[in-house]
């Protein structure tokens, strides 16, 4: 009979595996965490991964709630034993952080009280430390031991590999996206430059007709309004070219974490993806529509309301799918004309609604936050 695998192994496997399950960084690193905080039994942990200005990039805990993580405020410094620990080499255990001269500066009012402690550097060949574990509180015994730190140590050395690995995906799947947006460049320049300048040809010729009278102006205001429409199909083909892919694969859920996780990092809003149960399934071509409508939703959080907070959920029943974009801003008013005159995202996203066959609404009081709603039917992928 086999030897059962030891927590310490199985840590490892998940972290290894979460890499072969192409995570994102940040998911690598959560699980990561979670990991050490179940091997060595602590109450709180974290890991840290440090940006080069004195400040993390990176620093993800367990053992917190969302409303304590709140209450403490903005990200560390690396300062302190937070700091201590990506300048060395070596772990470092001690029976009650508070008696180390290190131990001073960020502790914020909500922040727990903590004693002991174990900290473990992630060191990567080539780049040095590139990060560091933080363990506090051992919950079934005073402090931490020799054990303890051989657990996390182990773990720390697989770690900086599951880190770089993550880091190279990211990187490989962000020279991918700038490989389809010169794709997408060269297109625009060879094809939809071309209608647009036909278009405006057609325009300059139909206001001098005009001088002579509506009968001789209306065949080319027709190729006017016919050279837009071709445009615009030029435009939305082109858009589509650049997500069929990743939607075959990923599905429409998929691709909206992945969305939501690049957003996270570009503005600094905390994103969300949620799901009742599994969604319907939708074919790429509809997904590629509400992808559109979800993705001017989020555009509108990010640079009009001032949102800290934006949740996507998906539900739905087998031939109807929901989706709602909700948003903690400023709120604003949808009847608004000047507002429509400004911001023509929002008919935008109710006429693909529309040719989708479904229903796109806005409830959003001011100042109470933002809530888009879309009801469409599919047939499934």
């Amino acid at each position: 009979m086999p030897e059962p695998v030891s927590p310490a192994l199985k840590a490892v496997s998940d972290a290894v595996l979460a890499v072969a399950s192409r995570l994102s960084v940040d998911e690598v690193l959560q699980q990561l965490v979670n990991c050490a905080r179940e091997l060595v039994e602590a109450r709180y942990a974290a890991l840290g991964i440090p940006d080069g200005a004195g400040g993390f990039r990176r620093f993800l805990v367990a053992g917190m709630s969302d409303e304590l993580i709140a209450a403490m405020g903005p990200l560390p410094r690396t300062h302190g034993m937070l700091g201590a620990m990506l300048h060395t080499d070596g772990a470092y255990l001690t029976d009650d952080i508070h008696d180390d001269p290190r131990f001073r500066g960020w502790w914020p009012r909500a922040h727990p009280d903590m004693r002991s402690f174990l900290g473990v550097p992630i060191v990567a060949p080539d780049e040095g430390v590139i990060g560091a574990f933080y363990l506090t509180e051992k919950e079934t015994a005073p402090t931490f031991d020799d054990h303890d730190r051989e657990l996390i140590e182990l773990l720390a050395s697989h770690a900086a590999i599951a880190i770089t690995n993550a880091r190279l995906y990211e990187r490989s799947r962000e020279l991918s996206m700038l490989s389809e947006r010169n794709r997408l460049s060269l297109e625009l320049h060879d094809v939809v430059s071309q209608k647009l300048f036909s278009l405006n040809l057609a325009a300059e010729a139909a206001a001098t007709l005009l001088d002579r009278g509506p009968d001789e102006a209306r065949p080319q205001l027709e190729r006017v309004r016919d050279l837009a429409r071709e445009a615009l199909a030029e435009l939305r083909s082109l858009i589509f070219g650049l997500r069929p892919a990743e939607l075959e694969r990923d599905g429409l859920e998929g691709v909206l974490r992945k969305e939501a996780n690049m957003l996270q990092r570009v503005h600094g809003v905390t994103v969300r993806v949620d799901t009742d149960g599994a969604p319907p399934a939708v074919e790429p071509a509809c997904a590629a529509e509400i992808l559109r409508i979800v993705e001017e939703a989020l555009h509108n959080a990010m640079r009009h309301a001032n949102a800290h907070t934006v949740t996507v959920r998906l539900h739905g029943a087998e031939h109807t799918l929901h989706v709602e974009v909700t948003d903690d801003g400023i709120g604003f008013d949808p009847t608004d004309p000047e507002l429509r005159s400004r911001h023509l995202g929002l008919t935008s996203m109710e006429e693909r609604a529309r040719e989708l066959g479904g229903t796109l609404t806005f409830s959003t009081p001011p100042g109470s936050g933002t809530v888009v709603s879309l009801e469409v039917p599919v047939d499934g992928a």
